[in-house]
């Protein structure tokens, strides 16, 4: 499959151009669009949740991951963000089905998934909202296009277009804790295309983490320097057909609680994208990551170094073809195929944190690979008032080549393992029914089964978060979900929208970090995690106003009898979570835009013995055009300074952003 797919990417644009007959008119204009494929009718049977650009542009942060926190439900392993939580630990759920840190919801940028090869955390410090057009939030289940991995929901995110994009911009901002952010992009016309490069550096001193009564002479603030750069090239071939060129670079560096406790990552992805819009519609891409990661843990009692994981570097390939044939004006057929491999490497050095001389004590080496190819086929059918859709995949799993080395500092080895490799098949699929009673009323339905592969990650790699060690397990088997889900979505007058979903998804054979005893915990497949609940959404806009709200009851239950933790909650999940954002942005004039944020309680752990207690931020964003395309622009996060506890082990915790203000300003033109 991996050999295949480039050949047939090469072989498509002399398909789609010859169905543009030539007829001797040289007149004809080659548009171009930067954006996909045009969405199927049946996409709102699923109940999507989509953030605008001008929603994109105005977070107070900047920073995508609390762009998200709009959508109730929405949720990382942890409370923080990119500048003070452990890259590793960013992965992205949602429907409080259980954090592990690897994310459970599918994240395409352009098609595209951006997902780390190895840890399977999202790298949202290099997702710059900015960049973006527009976001897609799924929750539930994905198959037919979406592919393997969205047990949980997909997030779709989609680059601006020409028409959103100045022909120059550049933003400066300092804020609290002698904090910058700088930003800039030029975007010229080249040919009949266009071509656009921007970055963005951001750096901190950080906030203290560390509650006060808990600091000692080796605690230091969160500090986090890191850069990214985009380029983003689209060229007609013909009248209706297009090629998307995409490369990314960026290195994320963060200091986490202790003098010393240092982690890096950084990336460098590429892809390239083919889209028609012909009598055969046609997207086509093939992409490649190139990752590393870096972590020092230092010991919360000597705070010496006890493990350096000095270099995780790993490679993801992959690639999709999808084919839209004409099959009639009621029909919309959708089939292709698709393929991902992941492989990684893991060497770090453990080390003696009770001797002064602070020696290597053991140096460890895992990894290993994995590859999913599938097949996908999906029709959404039109009857009236009535839209029908259904999908189906199958797809072949390999895990292979895994191993487990560790030798001492004399070179004498410790531990020698290879594991056996494991391959099958995994057969999805989703349907749906969207009835439009009239313009104002609709109904939707939505069933779906999704899988997703345990990550290198959790297959190989053990990690401390000091006194805690959590083993990894070469055995586990992937996540596998069912779901239903039924909802409506209401516009009683012109502007506004209400929607209400009803879920009930299963997500068996769940992998958690399961407690052994008060020093260790392994992953492991629990039987399942059963989440049911509610969420609301509504958005109302009237001339220069605009209000949105989302709401999220999500009642979370772990399954595995004669287990300590049977029936409780799953580890980091909230059971009500909401935000309410209210926006006055008239065109051309000042505008303001400020969002409430809750987050009830949760639980550090399995066992629910170290609570997180709810929290309630509140945001604000003011922009003051001074002409000349130049606009002053004052933002505030946390503005009520609430205590947002991010991790609790045993009552040594870490802390959330604190109140930050930020000043600056930016031009366009």
């Amino acid at each position: 499959m991996r050999i295949l797919l480039p050949a047939i990417l090469i072989a498509v644009p002399g398909t789609v151009l010859a169905q543009t007959p030539d007829t001797g008119d040289d007149s004809r204009v080659l548009v171009v669009t930067g954006q996909g494929l045009a969405l199927p009718p049946g996409t709102p049977a699923y109940g999507s949740v989509t953030i605008d650009r001008q929603r994109l542009t105005d977070t107070a942060s900047g920073r995508m991951e609390n762009v998200l926190g709009d959508v109730a439900g929405f949720q990382q392993f942890r409370r923080s963000d990119s500048r003070s939580a452990n890259p590793s630990a960013q992965g992205a759920t949602l429907r409080a089905l259980g954090g592990n840190a690897s994310s459970r919801a599918l994240v395409l940028l352009d098609g595209v998934p951006v997902a780390d090869p190895f840890f399977g955390y999202i790298p949202f410090s290099a997702l710059v909202p900015d960049r973006l057009s527009v976001v897609r939030v799924t929750r539930g289940g994905g198959a037919g296009a979406f592919g393997a991995g969205a047990v949980a929901g997909t997030v779709e995110l989609a680059s601006a277009t020409r028409a959103q994009l100045p022909d120059f911009s550049g933003s400066a901002l300092y804020g609290s804790r002698d904090a910058t952010i700088l930003s800039a992009s030029v975007t010229p016309d080249l040919g009949g295309g266009y071509v656009s490069v921007s970055g963005r550096w951001d750096r901190g001193d950080g906030f203290w983490t560390t509650p006060r009564d808990q600091r000692v002479a080796a605690s230091v603030p969160a500090a986090y320097d890191g850069w990214s750069a985009n380029l983003r090239a689209v060229a007609p071939l013909s009248a209706n057909a297009e090629v998307q060129v995409r490369g990314t670079l960026f290195r994320d560096t963060r200091t986490l609680r202790f003098k010393g406790a240092d982690s890096a990552s950084e990336g460098q992805d590429a892809s390239i994208r083919l889209v028609a819009r012909g009598t055969w519609q046609v997207d086509a891409l093939a992409y490649v990551q190139v990752r590393n990661f870096s972590n020092i843990v230092i010991s919360s009692s000597s705070f010496r170094k006890t493990l350096d994981q000095r270099n995780t570097p790993s490679t993801g390939l992959g690639g999709k073809i999808e084919l839209r044939p004409p099959v009639g004006d009621a029909h919309m057929l959708r089939i292709g195929v698709d393929t991902r491999f992941a492989r990684g490497d893991m060497f770090e050095d453990a080390y003696d944190a009770g001797a002064a001389a602070n020696p290597v004590t053991q140096r460890r080496h895992a990894g290993g690979r994995q590859e999913t190819s599938g097949l996908f086929a999906e029709d959404d059918w039109t009857i009236g008032a009535l839209v029908l859709t259904g999908g189906v995949r199958a797809d072949h799993w390999s895990i292979g080549d895994g191993f487990y080395r560790a030798r001492s500092a004399a070179n004498a080895a410790i531990a020698d393992r290879a594991y056996a490799d494991r391959s099958d098949w995994q057969f999805s699929g989703r349907a749906g029914a969207l009835l439009h009673l009239s313009d104002a009323v609709a109904l939707r339905a939505a069933g779906y089964t999704g899988f997703r592969l345990p990550t290198l990650n959790e297959l190989y790699r053990p990690f401390v978060v000091f006194p805690v060690t959590t083993n990894a397990n070469p055995a586990l088997e992937p996540e596998k979900l069912k779901g239903v889900e039924m909802g409506v979505d209401v516009h009683p007058v012109p502007g506004v929208t209400v929607g209400a979903t009803a879920f009930y998804n299963r997500l068996d054979d769940a992998i958690a970090n399961v407690t052994i005893d008060a020093k260790t915990r392994e992953r492991r497949n629990v039987d399942r995690i059963v989440a049911k609940g509610v969420e609301l959404t509504a958005s109302a806009r009237s001339g220069a106003f605009l209000l949105s709200a989302s709401y999220a009851y999500s009642h979370s239950i772990v399954h595995t009898p004669g287990q300590p933790f049977d029936g409780l909650t799953p580890a980091q999940s909230p059971r009500h979570s909401a935000s309410a954002t209210f926006a006055w942005a008239p065109e051309g004039g000042p505008s303001l835009s400020t969002t409430l944020r809750y987050v009830a309680k949760q639980y550090e752990d399995d066992l629910q013995s170290d609570v997180l207690p709810d929290a309630l931020t509140l945001d604000a964003t003011a922009r003051l055009p001074l002409g000349l395309g130049i606009s002053l622009i004052a933002r505030g996060e946390n503005l009520f300074d609430e205590t947002v506890v991010t991790r609790n082990s045993g009552g040594s915790m870490d802390l959330g952003t604190p109140r930050t203000v930020w000043i600056g300003i930016s031009f366009a033109g």
